[in-house]
């Protein structure tokens, strides 16, 4: 489900259509094109019935999650999208969830200058999460599991305006009485102060090597400079230098798709170079000679996708990485956002060696004691090809449905 958010442009006021995944704001008016930085998950108010204002109400709480949840077992990898809203404060008369209302209706960005006061959470997000992931029967009671991820996750708060009137709290959406005063427990509704740190800040997206305009999509999470062929990842502190290639392509490529090629030594599987990767996982093929001077490295799509192409994508580009040979990246037509960031591509490297075992026994125990040495990333486009309904890489073989890709970024 996709969320709209008010938003106006922070340097003419013009309106600009934002959704709740983007965090660079283009402005179709003035031109002008703005990071969002907050000091964590952006923080939206649902609005009031019949168009009132909720300046100065009493706020309640709602943790959004929206991602994929991954759980690898004795014998698979079980995966599940996971769309929810609920609750992150028990108090007496709140509903468990939002349900379609913050789809059904633009959002409000919190602000200090309304003067709310906000119900605090004493709900941890992680157990939010992790009730989620028990939907649907994911995670059964009992059942043994050597690792869990949450890849593509987008956590937000979205805040209910509550409306104290005729001695009952009111939902100030829909002006339904939730709950007697009587019945509140008390202090159950006190409030605290607007922190500053959800303050948005609104920063220019100008290329902190060269001074020129960065080039990106609302939701991507690498800006390009087209002046001095820099790339920069946006983060919550701001823009970091990354380092990014791209692999030639043979013919006329299509598209270019994203990848972050994550280097790292596994001391628990024995696991330094490609080589051993090969032998340790018991693939069908034997390792070549020149394989064992290559740096062991996993591959993980730097876009959002559904869950099982996700780890299809990975494990053939992991795979087939032996035929790649990419060159310094130079900002060129059809390079597709980058819509994952690379701290998700690091979680993901354990669901990455776990897709690609051939002999699932060998690999999936050892789980829970992975850890990673000697770690380095990179972002690498690589090129696709048109073939009708796909597109196709044709070093790695992997294979994505167009109607997957255009999905993968309302993920």
């Amino acid at each position: 489900m996709t969320i709209r958010i008010e938003q106006s442009c922070p340097q003419c006021g013009a309106g600009v259509d934002f959704v709740e995944t983007d965090h660079i704001l283009t402005c179709s008016y003035c031109g002008a094109r703005s990071l969002l930085q907050c000091g964590g998950p952006f923080r939206y108010v649902l609005p009031m019935a019949g168009k009132g204002s909720s300046a100065g109400l009493l706020l309640a709480p709602y943790l959004r999650f929206k991602g994929a949840i991954y759980l690898v077992s004795s014998e698979t990898i079980e995966h599940r999208v996971v769309d929810t809203t609920q609750a992150a404060n028990p108090s007496p008369g709140l509903p468990p969830s939002l349900g379609l209302r913050p789809q059904a209706m633009p959002l409000i960005r919190v602000t200090p200058d309304a003067g709310n006061l906000f119900l605090p959470q004493t709900i941890k997000a992680s157990a939010i999460v992790e009730k989620a992931a028990a939907v649907g029967n994911l995670a059964p009671a009992g059942e043994t599991f050597y690792h869990r991820a949450y890849i593509g996750e987008h956590l937000s708060y979205i805040h209910l305006p509550l409306v104290i009137k005729n001695q009952g709290v009111y939902d100030g959406v829909n002006d339904n009485r939730l709950i007697g005063l009587a019945e509140t427990e008390g202090g159950s509704l006190n409030g605290r102060q607007f922190d500053h740190s959800w303050r948005i800040r609104f920063e220019a997206a100008l290329c902190p090597q060269c001074g020129a305009s960065l080039e990106g999509a609302g939701d991507c999470r690498i800006m390009a400079c087209a002046n001095c062929a820099s790339a920069w990842e946006v983060g919550p502190a701001g823009l970091s230098r990354m380092d990014w290639q791209v692999q030639p392509a043979k013919g006329e490529a299509a598209l270019f798709l994203p990848f972050w090629q994550v280097f790292a030594q596994i001391p628990v599987l024995r696991i330094v170079s490609f080589a051993d990767f090969v032998v340790r996982s018991n693939q069908p093929f034997l390792p070549r000679p020149q394989w064992e001077d290559k740096a062991m490295s996993v591959w993980v799509p730097a876009v959002r996708l559904r869950p099982k192409v996700f780890l299809q994508a990975g494990r053939q580009a992991t795979l087939g990485q032996w035929r790649l040979a990419p060159v310094q990246g130079k900002v060129r037509p059809n390079l597709f956002p980058v819509t994952l960031p690379s701290s998700e591509a690091r979680q993901a490297v354990k669901l990455m060696l776990a897709a690609a075992a051939a002999s699932p026994r060998l690999i999936f125990p050892l789980l829970p004691q992975v850890q990673l040495t000697e770690v380095a990333i990179r972002l690498v486009y690589l090129p696709f090809i048109d073939r009708s309904h796909d597109w196709v890489q044709p070093e790695t073989g992997v294979a994505i449905g167009k109607n997957i890709l255009r999905f993968g970024r309302s993920l």
